[in-house]
């Protein structure tokens, strides 16, 4: 006996899952920043925000202004900033890419990763300033490995977001 396929025509995909793998992703990616690696300098990426941003970037109407708040408010339990300050940093990140999205005609692959390079390090700089203006305020070349290697790594979190929501989204 023959199993019957189902088509998968006209099927439309799970809507809990298009509404929740995105910040289920988010917060996994914050909470890689919680793993126990020890170095004398900061190295490890804010995966959270690399994340948020190839979400953000991909699939612009998705989330709302204020979704930085809450996901930063995560982000700040795992990474040992100060309480608020990936919230209010993520936020500002918002507000501004939503500006750009409203001010651009249309932008491209390089384009995306020029504003995700920006948005990181304005977030990492703000991070470290929010902690001790005064010491850290010459000590910025502290970030420079950090930097680098989220502004590599970015492309490929970009792909991986992207079969991620071609998953999310089928049916």
């Amino acid at each position: 006996m023959a199993k019957s396929r189902h088509s998968a025509i006209g099927r439309q995909p799970s809507r809990l899952r298009i509404m929740l793998v995105p910040p289920v992703t988010v917060v996994l990616g914050s909470m890689i920043t919680a793993l126990p690696i020890i170095t004398d300098y900061p190295i490890l990426p804010p995966m959270g925000l690399l994340i948020l941003l190839a979400w953000r970037l991909i699939r612009p109407g998705y989330w709302t202004v204020w979704a930085g708040f809450p996901l930063g408010l995560v982000d700040d339990m795992f990474s040992g900033q100060p309480f608020g300050s990936a919230a209010f940093l993520w936020s500002v990140v918002f507000v501004l890419l939503e500006t750009i999205d409203r001010k651009a005609v249309s932008r491209d692959y390089w384009q995306d990763w020029l504003i995700a390079s920006i948005a990181t390090v304005f977030v990492l700089v703000g991070g470290m300033l929010i902690v001790d203006l005064q010491s850290n305020m010459l000590r910025l070349d502290l970030l420079a490995p950090q930097i680098l290697l989220s502004t590599l790594l970015y492309p490929f979190l970009t792909r991986f977001i992207g079969a991620i929501d071609n998953w999310r989204v089928a049916s």
